[in-house]
């Protein structure tokens, strides 16, 4: 069938480093290993597609033109669903699927499915109105509200990576059963099982992803600082960048530990199996129990590297990581007791080498995006499954309630 993935997201650069570009990618990747064509309309590049994706077409939406006729680069929120709802017809080469990544100010993709009679699949990975009013700057909440209220409404099934961002959606007048709950995913051909080398004197703590506040990396390092008297063969790696580097570097120096401790920055998606790989556990320790309604792409990445997890016990995490089977649960904040979990791993090499061949069966088993994608598809009403199939058009009744998988 012919698909269109729309991103209308002005801070997704689909081709950059960032998780939720790694999730564009990945979905596109998993039309295409099923023999479907794909084309790709965004509202950021940032920078060349892989290799593997170099034939894809892309339609990039630009801003309007100035007064001397220039185009500016970056839409401006009120314009970014006029621009793709000029975009799309222009764009379509008889799609038989709409694909959409819920976008702030962006309603057009569902609407264009609706009105042309194609099915229409929303993916929502947070409730992006409430996000942005309390992290950032909502410029107009109405003309917000209004556009998500219109996409929600127009799509044939809404798939959200968690159920926290279902619940999350109640303001529109729509609960669990609106929504298909599915989790995120992991190609695990990026992170290929390694024969077993020679063992390693020192034992690494790992942490993938953004270094902002929510990720509770003081308490990892406040962990590694009870740890690392103890065992001096105790490392610590982070693998990525963000507005906590500094600090995070300045409480690793005063307990002393800064030789002990390595930050590789941020990193292309090429480069992560190289990193997880220098890691022997995979660590996400937030600090807050309220408020996680995501689905971390780090813990599919840790498992499908063949690493132990050590998780706070928040959100979905817990559907993910069986207590004592892929990895070891703590409670959110408690330094103490992720300090014990990790000496737990690192003096027991062999529990810690159980634990990861067990999470990489795991996310083999349930949630690589070939999976996820296979049960986004299967959920669509029987008529508009047929349509999809055999790369037609039909009507995409049934547009109401999907019940969750």
């Amino acid at each position: 069938m012919r698909v269109v993935y729309i991103c209308a997201d002005r801070g997704i650069p689909v081709f950059g480093s960032k998780g939720a570009s790694v999730h564009v990618q990945e979905i596109i990747r998993a039309f295409r290993r099923r023999g479907d064509e794909v084309d790709l309309i965004a509202a950021r590049l940032g920078g060349d597609p892989p290799p593997d994706l170099a034939d894809l077409r892309v339609k990039r939406l630009k801003g309007s033109r100035s007064a001397d006729g220039i185009t500016r680069g970056k839409l401006a929120p009120g314009e970014i669903d006029a621009v793709l709802e000029k975009a799309l017809p222009k764009a379509d080469r008889g799609w038989s699927l709409v694909y959409e990544r819920h976008a702030l100010w962006s309603s057009a993709g569902m609407r264009f499915a609706r009105q042309h009679d194609i099915p229409g699949v929303l993916e929502v990975n947070a409730p992006l109105v409430r996000e942005q009013a309390r992290h950032r700057r909502l410029e107009n909440p109405a003309y917000a509200q209004r556009l998500a209220a219109e996409s929600l409404r127009a799509a044939t099934l809404r798939v959200a990576v968690s159920s926290g961002v279902a619940a999350a959606h109640d303001e529109y007048g729509l609960g669990l059963d609106d929504f298909l709950v599915c989790p995120n995913g992991v190609n695990p051909n990026r992170f290929p099982e390694r024969a077993p080398g020679a063992p390693r004197t020192d034992f690494t703590i790992g942490f993938l992803g953004t270094l902002k506040p929510w990720h509770g990396l003081p308490v990892l390092i406040e962990a590694f600082a009870l740890l690392a008297p103890e065992n001096p063969n105790l490392r610590l790696l982070i693998a990525g960048d963000g507005p906590m580097r500094e600090e995070m570097e300045q409480q690793l120096q005063a307990v002393g530990l800064s030789d002990r401790s390595r930050f590789l920055g941020a990193l292309h998606p090429a480069a992560v199996p190289e990193a997880l790989g220098r890691m022997d556990v995979g660590v996400a320790p937030y600090d807050e129990a309220d408020g996680h309604y995501f689905s971390p792409l780090k813990i599919f990445e840790y498992m499908a590297a063949s690493k132990p997890v050590v998780a706070s016990s928040v959100g979905q995490i817990p559907q993910l990581i069986t207590e004592g089977e892929e990895g070891l649960l703590v409670e959110a904040g408690d330094v103490t007791g992720l300090a014990e979990a990790l000496r737990k791993l690192s003096s027991s090499p062999e529990i810690a080498s159980r634990m990861g061949e067990a999470g990489r069966r795991r996310v083999l088993a349930h949630h690589t995006w070939d999976a996820v994608l296979d049960r986004v598809l299967a959920a669509l009403p029987q008529e508009t499954r047929s349509s999809c199939s055999h790369g037609g058009n039909a009507a995409a009744a049934g547009a109401g309630r999907h019940g969750r998988r």
